[in-house]
């Protein structure tokens, strides 16, 4: 088991919306970059070599957001068990005073890199990726 896997993310003039705050494509792209180093930095040779994922389903809640030279603090973690090739994948964004800003839940499909099919997500794949108290 493993604890949080985190990245800074700092907010730069292209992903400012017309609001002045960052954008909410911007928010899921850095999900997605999240969740990708988080794989590549985890995952077990073997698993890297013969899987990779595509996201299925993001579910996102904005409560707050930072301006152009603010940073955040992006944490994320597999939570729960997989389900047949699914598995959920929890992001929180903090902003510079530890309050999560935005946080999602996403899905994430498992698929077999030479078939390009779905595969089912053993319990050992997902298990670098959990923290050490989830079921």
């Amino acid at each position: 088991m493993t604890s949080l896997f985190t990245r800074t993310f700092a907010a730069e003039p292209a992903h400012i919306d017309e609001l002045g705050h960052v954008n909410n494509a911007v928010w899921v792209q850095w999900i997605q970059d999240l969740a990708t180093a988080h794989w590549d930095a985890a995952a077990r040779p073997e698993d890297h070599a013969h899987f990779f994922w595509v996201v299925v389903r993001h579910e996102i809640d904005y409560r707050g957001n930072i301006s152009a030279g603010e940073s955040v603090t992006g944490e994320t973690w597999i939570d729960g068990s997989p389900k047949g090739a699914k598995s959920d994948r929890r992001v929180d964004f903090r902003a510079a005073g530890g309050k999560v800003i935005v946080s999602a839940r996403t899905t994430w499909a498992m698929l077999d890199k030479e078939t390009q099919r779905l595969a089912r997500v053993r319990p050992e794949v997902v298990a670098p990726f959990r923290l050490a108290d989830a079921e």
